[in-house]
């Protein structure tokens, strides 16, 4: 279990980043005490489905027809050694 703040730093993101991602409905999350705790796995959930907002369709795909590359996905890969 981890906290909002514990979240925010495995993900990489500010804590009012995850805090909106539990109040969208993206991130699944219980409330303890005062405190929303969440399960590590469904963190993990989100950021290996890029955590990112969805894109229009036309951005999917380069001039060339060719899927556009994650490149979020991989500069967090690369920053965390992967």
């Amino acid at each position: 279990m981890l906290t909002v703040p514990e979240a925010a730093k495995q993900a990489e993101r500010d804590p009012e980043t995850i805090r909106r991602w539990i109040r969208a409905g993206r991130l699944r999350a219980r409330k303890i005490g005062t405190q929303h705790v969440i399960e590590e796995r469904d963190l993990e959930a989100i950021l290996d489905d890029g955590g990112s907002l969805a894109v229009p369709e036309r951005w999917k795909q380069t001039g060339s027809g060719r899927p556009m590359p994650d490149v979020v996905r991989a500069i967090r890969r690369s920053r965390k050694g992967h």
